[in-house]
């Protein structure tokens, strides 16, 4: 005989498929554990779907419709949604290459969490930043479906990590022309983040406003 389908053998009502899928296509057809049983799939549920081949399973706790399109930037997605998207902000380089401002190519998924929670577990191929001060509503912005920096933080963010002057100027140049930040605001905010900080974006602003 057959093996019971998980959902007649434990008695569970019906999972919304469909609801689950809605929320899969707004993550590149991603979607973790917690929002798979939101949707009615208990853990039993998911591994049938699994060994069925309608479900992929990532890493632990993340899963992904086998058949969904792929995406230049699905892997940002993958670790910032494994990391903990109520959590995590895409941040420095790789908020600087989803916001198309420069032509820097990160080494690793950059990522910012609070300070309180610097003891998640390591996740391969993600660098972890944190912070103090929970970012600012205005620090925020969506792209993809992912919650990233804004382009006065990133370029601030990376300015301070280290990333090449020229990306930054670069990024600032960008930024100024697009209208997504106000000079003197990030002039501002660069001087709070020391000597090196401020005469870097100083420089790129001269060069990109005059």
């Amino acid at each position: 005989m057959a093996a019971a389908h998980p959902v007649a053998r434990h008695g569970l009502s019906p999972p919304d498929q469909a609801a689950l899928f809605e929320v899969a296509s707004d993550q590149a057809g991603y979607f973790t554990a917690p929002q798979a049983r939101a949707c009615g799939f208990s853990w039993a549920l998911l591994w049938y779907h699994v060994k069925a081949g309608r479900f992929v399973r990532v890493r632990q706790g993340l899963y992904r419709f086998r058949d969904f399109p792929s995406s230049p930037r699905e892997h940002v997605l993958a670790v910032w949604l494994a990391v903990g998207k109520d959590t995590a902000v895409v941040s420095h380089e790789s908020a600087l290459d989803l916001l198309g401002l420069s032509d820097v190519i990160p080494s690793a998924v950059h990522l910012t969490v609070p300070r309180a929670k610097r003891g998640i577990p390591s996740v391969p191929g993600v660098t972890i930043h944190t912070t103090t001060k929970p970012l600012e509503s205005a620090d925020r912005v969506v792209r993809d479906g992912m919650v990233v920096t804004s382009a006065t933080r990133s370029i601030l963010d990376a300015a301070e990590a280290g990333t090449a002057p020229e990306q930054i100027e670069m990024a600032v140049a960008q930024a100024v022309e697009r209208g997504q930040v106000m000079p003197e605001q990030l002039r501002a905010r660069a001087d709070q983040r020391g000597r090196r900080v401020a005469a870097l974006i100083d420089g790129a602003l001269q060069m990109a406003v005059g």
